[in-house]
């Protein structure tokens, strides 16, 4: 590839999946770069035009005041101090054709202009995922668990977006496309049938999908459907046969390339039928395996330690050390000296208990800027650890604040991240303690078993989701001491995206981000096997 391929990047989110392929690199040079991004929702937006502007610079010229933002140092309103700059109107007017904020199905004309504009007739690669929560399988739980039960899959229009995503395909022909989305979407069905049969048919020929016959100057063209990871030696076969793939061989397990998170995607790799008549008969190498699993600690040790927070404005270190040890005290008295268990947690708890009533101080603020220490430990000597880190914050940390939990809860996230440490697992809620149960009228039902979860240190994270914007209870510290939920930044690090990824809006807003994210690492991989296919013909 003589110069970087265009990319569409829709239903874009913060900008996980753009991040990977403008970060990839063929021979040296940037294989390619992100001619317009989507967004409809405004918090996702800024942090897409704030990655945007970064992007316009080569990482060692990135402006100096960008790192001014990042420490906090323009002021109330800082995105807006950022922008006035006068010598960095000309990439913020770049990155403003890149970041649009509209939304598909509603600004189609729009949209259809814009990327006209941005494609300049040149050819380009699609990217992106229709937004997942009607056939994940926590949205169908919840659709199908509403008081008045007339929940329709058929009428819900989330289960359709993806057709916003195929008159693109269709309009404007791309060499290649990308498409991520849940695991659910495998097993979700309509009307009694299964939607993913229906979404690999329509994404071959996406004309008949949708009657859009491509932009004039573009053929139209069908396409051929491929899984990205395979069990023949890392390679996936170019085949004759229109559907050689089971719907299974789309599932790709991030934890096992690489990935600090037990994440679960489908993602479809689609191919030109002019693109891929050069290569049946061949073969390509696809997301290969790694050695060993990375953990939640390799990629989160190195952050600055963090006490949590009381809310409802009942915050103090005094407030907070009360609220622990009283009835951390209940609780220790419920526990027996079981040796086979009880015995174990108890020991744990009753330090990590006495450690939080009687130190000087806590183990930290409620707000982490500066990484502590010397040395960074966060995947050393690994690719995760240049891709994490960038030696121009100077150790300064980013998102990264504690936030406010019920006295309560508190005291259940020791308690659990105490009996994970003893035991290297995460107990269930009938290993709570009686002081510690929730009021929660069903809690003794069964059905909340996993209601509370402790992110393992010495394994790979569970799946983060936007649901971590809610409370945290799935998403522990293994740190009993801290006894809290994570950061942002920790939730961004297990998404792997680089410290100076820089998310906007509210502490929930970007929770949410982050949680609907694609992984950039795993974006990155991706690009190199596009890029890899692109260049073979």
């Amino acid at each position: 590839m003589n110069k970087p391929v265009k990319v569409i990047d829709l239903f874009a989110g913060p900008g996980g999946l753009g991040e990977g392929f403008s970060a990839c690199r063929a021979n040296g040079n940037q294989a390619f770069k992100i001619a317009i991004s989507i967004e409809k929702e405004e918090s996702a937006h800024r942090t897409l035009l704030l990655r945007a502007f970064f992007r316009q610079f080569e990482h060692k010229d990135v402006p100096e005041e960008y790192y001014a933002f990042l420490r906090g140092e323009l002021g109330k309103h800082p995105e807006d101090e950022l922008y006035k700059i006068p010598k960095l109107a000309k990439p913020l007017e770049e990155a403003r054709k890149e970041a649009q904020q509209l939304t598909l199905g509603e600004d189609n004309n729009i949209i259809y202009k814009k990327i006209r504009e941005a494609m300049g007739g040149d050819e380009c690669i699609l990217i992106g995922g229709p937004p997942c929560q009607a056939y994940s399988l926590v949205g169908r739980s919840r659709n199908y668990g509403a008081k008045d039960r007339q929940y329709s899959a058929t009428d819900d229009h989330r289960n359709f977006l993806y057709l916003e995503y195929l008159k693109i395909l269709a309009r404007f022909q791309p060499k290649v496309f990308i498409m991520e989305n849940v695991k659910g979407m495998l097993s979700a069905k309509v009307d009694g049938k299964l939607i993913f049969s229906a979404i690999q048919k329509d994404l071959r020929n996406p004309h008949k999908a949708t009657n859009v016959e491509p932009d004039p100057g573009r053929e139209r063209h069908s396409y051929r459907l491929l899984p990205l990871v395979s069990k023949n030696d890392g390679y996936v076969d170019f085949k004759t046969n229109d559907d050689p793939h089971d719907p299974h061989d789309f599932l790709i397990y991030a934890e096992h390339h690489g990935l600090p998170q037990a994440r679960h995607r489908v993602v479809i790799l689609g191919v030109r039928d002019d693109i891929a008549s050069h290569l049946v008969g061949s073969a390509f190498k696809g997301l290969l395996p790694s050695t060993e699993p990375v953990s939640v600690e390799q990629v989160i040790g190195d952050l600055p330690r963090l006490r949590s927070r009381l809310s409802k404005g009942q915050d103090s270190v005094a407030n907070w050390r009360k609220a622990i040890t009283d009835l951390g005290n209940a609780t220790l008295s419920e526990l027996t000296d079981d040796p086979l268990v009880q015995g174990r947690v108890r020991k744990n708890f009753s330090r990590d208990l006495d450690s939080i009533a009687n130190s000087p101080s806590p183990i930290g603020a409620e707000r982490g800027l500066t990484m502590s220490g010397t040395a960074l430990r966060s995947c050393a000597g690994t690719a995760l650890e240049s891709w994490y880190h960038d030696p121009r914050l100077n150790r300064h940390v980013v998102n990264h604040q504690s936030r406010g939990h019920i006295a309560g809860d508190l005291v259940r996230y020791l308690y659990y991240s105490s009996h994970a440490q003893s035991l290297k697992k995460s107990p269930k809620a009938e290993n709570l303690p009686w002081a510690l149960w929730p009021a929660h009228k069903n809690f003794e039902s069964g059905k909340f078993s996993d209601r509370f979860r402790v992110q393992l240190a010495n394994m790979p994270g569970t799946t983060v989701t936007s649901h971590i914007s809610k409370d945290g209870h799935y998403y522990i510290h293994y740190d009993p001491q801290q006894c809290r939920s994570l950061t942002v930044r920790e939730a961004a690090r297990l998404q792997t995206f680089p410290d100076n990824y820089y998310f906007v809006g509210s502490r929930t807003q970007q929770y949410v981000q982050v949680g609907n994210a694609v992984p950039p690492y795993l974006s990155v991989q991706i690009a190199k096997i596009v890029a890899s296919l692109l260049e073979s013909t």
